[in-house]
């Protein structure tokens, strides 16, 4: 592997880290350690003859899709994610370098980030983190930004090409199975069979200027100041969508204990809602809540159905990111207070658009 010499001079070592492997945008994720300093290298990788990666991750050359390949390089590249939400404390990582490839591809070199990744913080960093959020957000409310490469319908196009189409419970035998009578499968059939109505009331939400994938990962606390990684699905999106994605995903993967849930749950959304308060708007607090039960019982309208279906069907449930399992029950009942609170979301939303 070659650097550019100023970066980190010669080679010494390349380290690869790990990300959504199945998404064909990335190319690949290395800490390169050199004679003369340290940095993250990416490459992000337009689409291709013969796809790469998953079916339910393709990009794509159009600049608003959901997964338009060089949306994080321009975002960087054109200082717009160190603009997006000023004096707030968060910040993204440091554009070092964005030299393109002879194969299209774009090669990001970016400052590697140091101090407490998001899957270590307390609920306490959590609520502080989501106030930064909730008040850099509030200057963008009912006004996102033209840009052109920005994400537009991210949610409805995720949720039609992304990781839905791994559902496979279709009757009412797979929803009478033992094991999904450990998760609140009537609940949660619902949900994903009325997934529709809770994305027409998550896109009528207040809008704003969206990061899209913020979850404890992409999060690195350097004391108060934040730095926000992986700026790729950037663009329009609903108040309180980052937080209930933060919220879900904080405890997917096996990261963070999911005892915690519950206060986070409460940590990342009163501090949210203070963080709109103190960056100038002035709403309905009930009106953000609702936005955030109905972007996150949306967004996450397939997670339950996808892990039964694939235990049902005898597939291991596994992820890049998380630690190995104990077993199929361990697992449903790890994550049992998840889908419990996913199913509370989906019905308080649906109570509110009465």
């Amino acid at each position: 592997m070659e650097a550019p010499a100023h970066i980190v001079g010669a080679v010494v070592s390349a380290e690869p880290l790990t990300h959504n492997s199945g998404n064909a945008a990335t190319g690949g994720i290395w800490r390169v350690r050199g004679t003369t300093g340290t940095a993250i290298r990416k490459i992000a990788r337009p689409p291709s003859a013969t796809p790469t990666g998953s079916p339910n991750w393709q990009t794509s050359d159009v600049p608003d899709h959901w997964n338009y390949w060089r949306r994080e390089a321009t975002a960087y590249a054109t200082g717009f994610a160190a603009r997006a939400y000023p004096g707030t404390g968060i910040t993204p990582p440091e554009l070092l370098e964005c030299v393109t490839r002879p194969d299209g591809a774009v090669e990001l070199w970016l400052a590697e980030a140091h101090g407490a990744h998001g899957p270590s913080w307390s609920p306490a960093r959590f609520r502080h983190f989501a106030h930064q959020l909730g008040a850099g957000q509030a200057r963008w409310a009912d006004r996102v930004p033209a840009e052109p490469w920005l994400s537009r319908n991210w949610l409805r196009n995720y949720l039609a090409h992304g990781p839905a189409n791994v559902v496979w419970m279709r009757t009412d035998e797979d929803y009478a199975h033992p094991l999904a009578g450990l998760w609140p499968a009537a609940e949660l059939r619902a949900l994903w069979e009325g997934r529709h109505v809770l994305l027409r009331t998550a896109e009528n939400a207040p809008r704003t200027l969206a990061h899209l994938d913020v979850w404890p990962t992409n999060l690195i606390a350097d004391g108060d100041r934040t730095v926000l990684i992986d700026w790729a699905f950037t663009g329009d999106g609903a108040l309180g969508e980052d937080i209930a994605n933060l919220i879900i995903d904080s405890v997917t993967d096996g990261l963070i204990d999911a005892a915690l849930l519950p206060e986070i749950e409460d940590s990342a959304t009163e501090g949210y809602l203070e963080g709109l308060h103190d960056g100038g708007l002035r709403g309905s607090a009930d009106t953000v809540r609702r936005a955030i039960a109905a972007c996150g019982a949306a967004k996450y309208s397939w997670f339950g159905p996808a892990v039964l279906g694939n235990m049902i069907r005898g597939k291991r449930i596994g992820n890049a990111y998380g630690t190995p399992l104990d077993g199929d029950v361990a697992e449903l009942e790890r994550l049992r207070g998840l889908v419990t609170m996913i199913t509370r979301w989906a019905s308080e939303a649906r109570e509110d658009a009465r």
